[in-house]
């Protein structure tokens, strides 16, 4: 059967590949720092998939009628989308899709209850530009990206989201092959793109999440997490933090509920909280 051998929550802000040159030195040095481990424990693990969960920022859907969440089933994914070509910083990129696994995600995540949009192409922004340039240079490993619907109420809950890790993690645990699979989540922390935060980053409550996350408490996380409370971390972004949820769920799945915080550094440049949690399921 495969192995889910880690999850984990990455800021994606487009900010240390756009304008990572605004920010003051140290604060360069500390992001950049804080990727480069996040790379170097993913070249120790080699994964063979990669499952990821962001924000579709209404990319592909419109606020009319944007899903809790999508799945990715395409053979191959390509990115960025065309808007973001001249500004995000990150060079042209092909990646394989994993239909089957794909699939097997939709069909089995329905049996249980939860149901699941699915589509063949998908346009990727930052969500997965800046997390994969920096995790996964080579793009050598499978991906299934998994959209989602942070922003646009109704959102899904961050209980919903803990119950689709939990049911990713046991869908992989039952896939039939020896492959080696990872969670990335991605989004947040604290930013307000476009909004009165813009140039604000909520530090005390990107802290306060991250420290919950490490509690590895989910019954305290479901309670303490209403829709509105990732509102303090910017009305255009908190709610990204969802997608970390589901990473947590799966690896509380696999007996390992409490996360490691990676690094944090608030950086109002890059418009953003930039960090990281990583669960080692190894």
């Amino acid at each position: 059967m495969a192995q889910l051998v880690a999850t984990m929550g990455i800021a994606h802000a487009p900010g240390v590949t756009g304008w990572i040159d605004r920010a003051p030195k140290e604060e360069q040095e500390a992001v950049l720092a804080g990727y480069a481990e996040f790379a170097r424990r993913m070249e120790a693990l080699k994964p063979d998939v990669i499952i990821g969960v962001a924000n579709d920022h209404l990319l592909n859907f419109p606020m009319s009628h944007i899903p809790d969440f999508c799945v990715g089933i395409g053979d191959n994914w390509e990115g960025p989308a065309p808007w973001f070509k001249d500004w995000l910083n990150v060079p042209d990129y092909e990646i394989a899709g994993y239909r089957d696994m794909a699939r097997a995600l939709v069909r089995e995540s329905a049996k249980a209850g939860i149901n699941h949009a699915f589509a063949e192409h998908l346009l990727f922004d930052d969500n997965w530009s800046v997390p994969l340039k920096f995790l996964f240079p080579k793009y050598d490993a499978k991906f299934i990206p998994i959209h989602m619907n942070p922003i646009v109420p109704p959102t899904p809950s961050s209980g919903r989201c803990l119950e689709v890790g939990e049911q990713i993690a046991r869908i992989v645990r039952d896939y039939p092959s020896d492959e080696r699979v990872v969670v990335m989540a991605t989004g947040g922390l604290s930013h307000d793109p476009g909004g009165v935060d813009y140039f604000t980053v909520h530090e005390e409550f990107d802290r306060w999440f991250m420290g919950l996350l490490e509690q590895g408490d989910l019954e305290k996380v479901e309670r303490e997490l209403p829709f509105e409370k990732y509102l303090e971390g910017g009305d255009g972004g908190g709610g990204e933090l969802l997608a970390w949820l589901v990473a947590m769920g799966a690896a509380a799945e696999m007996g390992r509920p409490k996360a490691e915080s990676v690094f944090y550094v608030p950086s109002v440049p890059m418009r953003c909280g930039m960090g990281g949690s990583y669960w080692d399921l190894t």
